[in-house]
């Protein structure tokens, strides 16, 4: 069962209390105090496991406690420290706090290991009590309490590429025909109930991850349909491929535009990633069809076509891997950086796209840096 977001109530140990007691031995009149310390309590401590991809396994766990310390005994002993607590979660998890909705962690990196809530202190036994005035001190320290939070955590994929479009547009025959995944594919709408992830390779020794969610619809800001439950899954990709239908009976401008709308209304930060366009569905229609489509669809959403657009031509693309860096299109910074038709099921184009994204994200990454 994918789980990505659970609440819960964690606390740390409380600390042991300090004993009283005096020494008591053969002989040995007026011993004095030997109450030993309380032992502090547990920490708990998120980490951060690869091998982890939900939080399935703390699903249905209402509170998560560190153990107390054990108390101070007589002869100077010690308490034993409280056994701390690991909580393990995959990478992209947020800690939020549920009373103030303040992020409190983002944890990220592979075999992390986070302190979250320390534990409370051990008390003082009587023996540190002990004075010139007071040679037979009966009082000794409790321990301190531990801290408890209500926490939600919620599970962010972590991905180089985001696939977004409206259901049954292709997305996950796109992530299965370019990737290691192998998400369900049909031929209806929301088949992909859950994200999917797939590692994309470039040659032998590149690659980036892609991420396919639910498809959007209207009103998905409003909470309809299932894409609006997991666009936080995108929150983090530095790129995104909007996948725009050509065999849909809605407008391929209507659909653009609703997807930039729905994610503008999600997250003003998502709305401001660079984007690219895929053009999907194009094995139906001839190579004069796919053209006249895309320059339309460039001049409806503002950007014309020029000389250098990029002829779809099936046959030379496929097999040579042709790929130009322009891909026939330049548009100015602020819009999609490229459009391109594709059919990941007659593989049209898709070894030009897997090209193009990795440039993509190479170029975003660059002016991050810059």
């Amino acid at each position: 069962m994918f789980v990505d977001s659970v609440e819960l109530m964690i606390s740390s140990g409380k600390g042991g209390a300090g004993s009283i007691s005096f020494w008591t031995e053969k002989f040995v009149a007026n011993g004095g105090p030997d109450g030993g310390d309380g032992g502090r309590g547990g920490a708990v401590s998120f980490k951060v496991d690869n091998n982890t991809d939900t939080l399935t396994s703390l699903r249905g766990r209402v509170h998560i406690k560190a153990e107390n310390g054990r108390p101070g005994e007589g002869r100077k002993c010690y308490g034993r420290k409280g056994q701390d607590m690991l909580i393990t979660v995959p990478p992209g998890t947020t800690v939020v706090d549920m009373e103030t909705g303040e992020e409190l962690m983002d944890l990220v990196t592979e075999g992390e290991i986070v302190p979250f809530l320390d534990g409370g202190k051990g008390g003082l036994g009587n023996m540190h009590f002990k004075s010139s005035s007071n040679q037979r001190p009966t009082y000794a320290q409790p321990g301190l309490p531990g801290i408890t939070k209500s926490v939600r955590l919620e599970m962010k994929l972590i991905a180089d590429i985001g696939l977004v479009g409206y259901p049954n547009v292709g997305k996950s025959t796109l992530i299965a025909t370019l990737s290691n995944a192998r998400p369900q594919v049909a031929n209806y709408e929301f088949t992909t109930l859950t994200p999917k992830l797939g590692v994309v390779h470039i040659g032998d020794y590149d690659s980036f991850m892609m991420a396919d969610i639910p498809g959007i619809i209207e009103g998905a800001s409003d909470g309809r349909g299932l894409g609006h439950a997991f666009l936080k899954h995108i929150e983090r990709t530095k790129t995104l491929l909007l996948m725009i239908d050509a065999a849909n009976y809605r407008e391929m401008k209507y659909q653009y535009e609703t997807l930039l709308v729905e994610l503008q209304r999600y997250s003003t930060t998502l709305a401001t990633r660079k984007h690219a366009i895929a053009i999907t569905k194009i094995d139906s229609l001839s190579v004069e069809e796919v053209n006249i489509l895309t320059e339309v669809f460039l001049e409806d959403i503002g950007l014309s076509a020029n000389k250098t657009l990029h002829q779809y031509k099936a046959k030379e693309v496929y097999t040579s891997y042709g790929f130009k860096k322009d891909f026939g299109i330049l548009l100015p910074e602020e819009k999609p950086l490229f459009v391109l038709p594709i059919s990941s099921v007659a593989h049209i184009n898709t070894e030009a796209l897997r090209y193009a994204l990795g440039d993509f994200i190479d170029a975003v990454e660059e002016e991050d840096e810059a």
